[in-house]
């Protein structure tokens, strides 16, 4: 791939298109299975972001009153904060940021035909991308997004040692497959963050950030298979210190090669898991 520009914008502009706990002895399963199911899945809004650009926390609130239903859509929505590695070298290095989430920015910006790299940017359902900190643009988006079937996952969770979270996935994908495939992404992500920024941009505000991924493996590839075939597999998640699983959620997405998002479930993990 060619260089990239990299800006952090902060004007708004229009469309474009602790401790750990012990290791649990049982297992725990969440079934999902709803009446918004049977009426279309949630939109996935995938927000990319630094703690090192200075207009990203204003996009970080917008996000977190989204994903707790402030506005109070008719759509349900799914959102995850990716947090990037390219602006650690102003200052402040963030302490959730990686180059995995960059790489990942980086594929977005080749399917949607972007010149540029920048944050904050939001992405919804893989197909239409705008500035994070323009709500409007968001909600439109949001909208006019197309829906798909959520899958019917259930999810047992267990904790296999202190250093790992185990997740074990049974269910439909609920949407046709054709040959092209797609694969099954499981994400893990954080809320109720906080962080004293002494350096960088945003030097000497405390900086808060809901739906952090800290971790996103594949459950398996799908390729020609119908709405009710079963789906099953596991993914491990090595865990970090001070790991809290009352503050976590599993997201499950499904996407194809052009990072099309073609569904998407929810899971809120147990406390004390």
């Amino acid at each position: 791939m060619a260089p990239r520009l990299f800006a952090c914008f902060g004007i708004r502009s229009s469309h474009s298109s602790s401790r750990r706990k012990r290791p649990s002895l049982e297992n725990t399963t969440v079934d999902q299975a709803s009446e918004e199911q049977k009426r279309g899945g949630p939109i996935l809004v995938e927000l990319f972001s630094s703690q090192g650009c200075p207009t990203s926390p204003e996009a970080e609130l917008l996000i977190s009153r989204l994903g707790r239903g402030d506005f109070k859509l008719k759509v349900p929505v799914i959102v995850l904060a990716y947090h990037v590695d390219y602006w650690d070298f102003k200052g402040w290095k963030d302490p959730y940021g990686s180059n995995q989430w960059t790489v990942r920015q980086k594929a977005y910006v080749e399917v949607l035909n972007l010149d540029t790299m920048f944050t904050p940017q939001v992405v919804v359902q893989g197909k239409a991308q705008c500035l994070g900190t323009d709500q409007d643009a968001l909600l439109s988006h949001i909208s006019s997004a197309q829906r798909f079937p959520s899958p019917s996952f259930q999810a047992t969770f267990q904790r296999p040692s202190p250093e790992t979270l185990q997740v074990s996935l049974t269910g439909a994908i609920r949407t046709k497959v054709d040959s092209q495939g797609a694969d099954v992404m499981v994400a893990l992500y954080e809320n109720g963050l906080l962080t004293d920024c002494p350096a960088g941009d945003n030097k000497g505000r405390v900086l808060s950030n809901d739906y952090v991924v800290r971790k996103v493996e594949k459950l398996c590839n799908v390729k020609d298979i119908s709405t009710k075939k079963t789906v099953n597999g596991t993914v491990n998640f090595s865990l970090w210190d001070g790991f809290n699983s009352s503050k976590c959620g599993i997201a499950v997405f499904i996407q194809n090669r052009s990072f099309h998002t073609f569904g998407s479930q929810n899971f809120k993990l147990p406390e004390h898991l």
